[in-house]
């Protein structure tokens, strides 16, 4: 583990108006580099709200937040946002999306070429580089989501839902994937689901909120094995997580 944390909330506070009830309160988390930590909770307790304080598209109203030590806003640079909606630009082909962010950084074509190709390479979508957005499934719009993100090398990446509108076959598939590809990338991930088996399966730790205003209200430590592969969901091990994880979820929401 990292002396500095990757993500640093110190008794945080989020209002949207002056005179408006918080979305968030008294918000105290620390993750360490590596960790993949998710947060779980009713709608409207402030998940979303949090990536985005972390990723510096909203201010707080009180308390403090760091990445690596930095305020958010000079710690761009490091992460990367994976959105519920995979946000491609149709008239791009795939390796143009994925190209758009080094191109915006001003490397060289040849340069983007080269890292657009192995990201590419690594999704497993290199057979529909040339293809546009309308041709492609859910689950290969959100693979080019997360390889566009990949593309600056962030240590950090915030995903909001990404994998919410995929059908469940579909959905453990890639989160599968996306464990595969943290452990070749080693990026620290900060997850938001409503899915508590989604939460157990990917994460080192689930963060649960309680509503009205967002707060912590319980933290789970998922002492399971990395790698983890399909067969892990049969075992009574995730089971009595995804249990007790459902259990103190309903407790959160009654609170």
């Amino acid at each position: 583990m990292s002396a500095v944390p990757e993500i640093l909330f110190r008794d945080v506070t989020k209002r949207f108006s002056a005179a408006g009830s918080p979305v968030l309160q008294d918000i105290d988390l620390v993750i360490d580099r590596g960790e993949f930590v998710t947060l779980l909770g009713p709608s409207g307790c402030g998940k979303s709200t949090m990536l985005k304080l972390v990723a510096g598209l909203e201010p707080i109203t009180s308390g403090q937040i760091q990445v690596n030590g930095l305020e958010p806003r000079n710690a761009r640079q490091m992460v990367s946002f994976v959105f519920q909606e995979a946000t491609l630009l149709p008239w791009r082909t795939v390796e143009r999306n994925v190209a758009l962010a080094l191109e915006l950084e001003g490397r060289s074509h040849e340069d983007a070429l080269r890292t657009t190709s192995r990201l590419l390479q690594l999704v497993g979508l290199t057979d529909v580089s040339q293809s546009y957005p309308r041709a492609l499934s859910g689950g290969q719009k959100m693979r080019v989501s997360i390889a566009r993100a990949l593309a600056t090398k962030p240590r950090l990446l915030l995903m909001d839902e990404p994998f919410a509108a995929l059908d469940e076959m579909n959905r453990d598939r890639m989160n599968e994937e996306i464990l595969r590809l943290r452990e070749a990338g080693n990026w620290t991930v900060l997850f938001v689901t409503h899915s508590v088996a989604e939460a157990v399966f990917l994460s080192s730790r689930v963060v649960v909120l309680s509503p009205h205003p967002g707060r912590i209200a319980h933290t789970i430590s998922i002492d399971l094995p990395y790698p983890r592969t399909a067969e892990l969901r049969e075992t009574r091990e995730f089971d009595a997580l995804v249990n007790q994880a459902s259990r103190l979820l309903r407790e959160a929401h009654r609170a």
